[in-house]
């Protein structure tokens, strides 16, 4: 078969969290996730120049909020945010995969280390008949990417 040359569209996704056990849950959204390499100055004692070189320095991961209608019968999100204590955790390995048409995943970026530092149960209001949105935020040490070849 052969492999279309087009873009990518951002709504055909799945995330798989890895706790006690294996889960995927359905978001609809997933935001976030970047990274950034900070860049250091320096300059060499003796040299002539008045400029500095940029080294690379170290990574920084930004935290990722993952959003979902909210469910009668699913705590999850909040269960998961109560097992943080100041001196213990659960960490957690996040999954989430950008699919194809078929329903195979074309990008895959593996989270590693992750856990809740912001559980919002969303917005109450009278006035709006829409579907309640509650999100968590994750912090992580680090992230992969693996495309489809």
């Amino acid at each position: 078969m052969a492999t279309s040359n087009y873009p990518l569209t951002g709504f055909h996704f799945t995330v798989e969290w890895k706790g006690e056990k294996e889960e995927s849950v359905s978001f609809s959204e997933v935001s976030g996730l970047s990274v950034s390499t900070t860049a250091i100055e320096y300059r060499e004692g003796a040299s002539i120049d008045y400029t500095t070189y940029k080294l690379p320095g170290l990574k920084k991961y930004n935290n990722v909020t993952l959003k979902r209608g909210t469910m009668a019968t699913d705590n999850g999100f909040f269960d998961w945010f109560n097992t943080i204590n100041s001196d213990k955790f659960e960490r957690r390995t996040i999954t989430i995969s950008l699919l194809d048409e078929t329903h195979k995943p074309v990008v895959t970026w593996k989270l590693f280390n992750a856990f809740p530092v912001k559980y919002d149960p969303g917005a109450l209001s009278a006035s709006k008949g829409e579907v309640l949105i509650e999100s968590v935020e994750l912090a992580y040490e680090s992230f992969t990417v693996t495309r489809k070849s």
